[in-house]
């Protein structure tokens, strides 16, 4: 992920997390959706079935913020971004989703927060799934 040029934040294997955070949204969902990302298991095992967690394969996390997730599209053709999050509730729940992941035994690496960021994946099969806190 580069932020202005330079290279901000890097994992190798794990999962690219983008993060919406919605008005609303509270320390315990951040804390719940942090244990479901860390354990979710979404990685192939040796028969090649989903068996294994981020914790199973010591793998990373790239956490980027993501408000644009919140977009309500259910009228017209411009996205509106009301129900989420202002910046300075969204920050502080962003940071505790990172550190929960951390306590978790999950390597983090962090987008940088409100920064116009490009964000470079290697999709290593077809698995994106949306989970709501």
């Amino acid at each position: 992920m580069h932020v202005g040029g330079e290279e901000a934040a890097a994992i190798g294997a794990g999962v690219l997390v983008l993060l919406g955070i919605a008005a609303g949204d509270r320390e315990d969902a951040a804390e719940r959706l942090a244990g479901k990302v860390a354990r979710l298991r979404i990685f192939e095992n040796e028969e090649g079935k989903f068996d294994r967690s981020l914790l199973d394969t010591t793998g990373a996390a790239l956490v980027v913020s993501q408000f644009t997730l919140i977009a309500d599209t259910a009228k017209g053709n411009r996205p509106s971004f009301t129900g989420a999050a202002l910046p300075d509730d969204a920050e502080p729940l962003y940071e505790r989703f990172c550190a929960e992941l951390r306590d978790l035994g999950v390597a983090v690496a962090q987008g940088v927060f409100g920064a116009r960021m490009d964000v470079e994946l290697v999709n290593d099969g077809p698995v994106t799934i949306v989970l709501d806190g």
